[in-house]
């Protein structure tokens, strides 16, 4: 047989067969007295074994270690830790897709594909919201959630989603407060009295994610993002939460 034809047979490339014979995974046939290859039989059983090991998922160099053992010693531990690997793979898939599975849920009912993929913890937080509120507001506040979710570190991600969780209930009250301060400004009166009324609304530990003394942080990105008298009185209400947790002075 010559080299096509044998790869035909085993089903691989000729590419792949010469590529076998530069890393000494098959030996050279004889050749006939015009150059070429002949391949016969026995060739044609270490190409298919090759063949099967790759396929299990082997790589060449422990293809390699079992074709070279002529007694295969080596075969049951090299496919036992492969069968682990495996395992591990498989577990690893597994705990993906089940955090795939909420999501994908969501995207094909037609809520947020905007802001996917996102972790499991943000589409909880997005489901509890439920649908976007015809509020100016409302719609900020979901880009404001997935900024948070894309750069919140994963150990920290949790608790922050968790806490925002909670202030769900409170939603449509926070986006009424806000709205209305869009076009005032900073010193209206009407900022303190947002302020006091968001400050009851917002968890303790709210303040905790979102420290006064982070410049440039995340929390700067988000009040950047705000009208000025938005900003000024979330800011207020996030410094009643703190006095609130420190207690009478």
């Amino acid at each position: 047989m010559r080299i096509g034809e044998i790869a035909a047979l085993v089903g691989v490339t000729p590419r792949a067969v010469r590529h076998y014979h530069h890393l000494g995974l098959l030996p050279e046939p004889v050749r006939r007295s015009n150059g070429y290859r002949e391949y016969g039989i026995r060739e044609a059983v270490l190409l298919a074994r090759i063949r099967r090991l790759t396929e299990l998922g082997l790589g060449l160099d422990e293809v390699r270690n079992v074709v070279a053992d002529e007694k295969a010693r080596e075969l049951v531990e090299v496919l036992e830790e492969l069968d682990e690997d495996l395992g591990r793979q498989e577990a690893v898939i597994r705990e993906r897709r089940a955090r795939l599975a909420p999501l994908l849920a969501e995207v094909r009912a037609g809520r947020f594909a905007a802001e996917g993929p996102v972790s499991p913890e943000f589409a909880r937080l997005l489901v509890g919201l439920g649908e976007v509120p015809d509020s100016p507001i409302a719609v900020q506040d979901r880009e404001h959630l997935a900024f948070l979710d894309a750069l919140v570190p994963e150990e920290d991600r949790g608790s922050l989603m968790t806490t925002l969780y909670g202030m769900r209930e409170h939603a449509g009250e926070v986006y009424g407060l806000l709205d209305a301060l869009a076009d005032e400004e900073p010193d209206d009166p009407q900022v303190a009295r947002a302020a006091a009324a968001l400050a009851p609304l917002l968890p303790d530990d709210l303040a905790m994610h979102f420290p006064d003394n982070d410049a440039g942080g995340l929390a700067d990105g988000i009040f950047a993002d705000l009208a000025p008298a938005q900003s000024a009185a979330v800011r207020r209400a996030m410094e009643l939460v703190t006095e609130r947790q420190e207690g009478p002075s």
